[in-house]
């Protein structure tokens, strides 16, 4: 565990560490037994959370090249986020002390490819996909001779800045006020599948104003 990690130390844990992935020298730390004891020990401290796809090609410790009690690791088909996925990261954050929220799109990501071929999947996979299906329309809207391979990367990164956005209109005051005093960065990144590499995305290009905003639509009304 890393003793008063902050969101820059954080940052930059992941971006050596995806450096010596990709780079095909990773050297797989924190995987023993005594790891696993001294988490079990002294409990969980996690320098960052990581809102990522489930695909099975995203395996996001490996990537990261982390081990046993380095990463609060939230998973979800599409990376995208309803209140478990929030629950999961407030918890990482409010009790776990964690000051990094990243959320890692990848690409080929098949997810995003079934809203873009409107495709009708059964059971809860459609909640899934409703989510993405409006950022479809949005990167059409935008560019509609775009060739359907940028459409895809177009509609990805869209998504990563969606996620990040909703973390911050709807994720709990303490996490807000921790992203506003600078104890807390929400960035977002997309994995590249061919490369192995990951392009970090930074913070939501609104980021202040969506902050200042929430604090409006939360302030108390004065009595008419």
């Amino acid at each position: 565990m890393i003793a008063h990690a902050n969101p820059d130390t954080a940052l930059q844990l992941l971006r050596d560490g995806n450096s010596r992935f990709a780079a095909g020298s990773a050297q797989h730390p924190h995987g023993d037994s005594a790891r696993r004891l001294e988490t079990l020990t002294n409990g969980q401290r996690p320098f960052a959370a990581v809102l990522a796809c489930s695909d099975s090609r995203v395996p996001v410790e490996v990537i990261f090249d982390q081990g046993i009690g380095d990463l609060f690791v939230v998973r979800v088909a599409g990376n995208v986020c309803g209140s478990d996925q929030l629950g999961s990261l407030e918890y990482a954050v409010e009790h776990l002390e964690t000051p990094l929220i990243v959320v890692l799109g990848h690409s080929d990501c098949g997810a995003v490819k079934a809203a873009l071929h409107e495709a009708l999947p059964h059971g809860a996979v459609a909640g899934i996909v409703d989510k993405i299906m409006p950022l479809v329309v949005e990167a059409r809207g935008g560019n509609p001779a775009l060739p359907a391979e940028r459409l895809v990367s177009d509609v990805i990164l869209l998504n990563v800045h969606h996620v990040l956005a909703t973390l911050l209109r709807e994720g709990s005051p303490a996490l807000r006020t921790r992203v506003s005093a600078g104890t807390l960065a929400v960035v977002g990144a997309v994995y590249d599948l061919h490369t192995g590499s990951v392009e970090w995305l930074g913070p939501h290009p609104r980021q202040y104003a969506l902050l200042a905003e929430t604090r409006r639509d939360h302030s108390p009304r004065r009595p008419s």
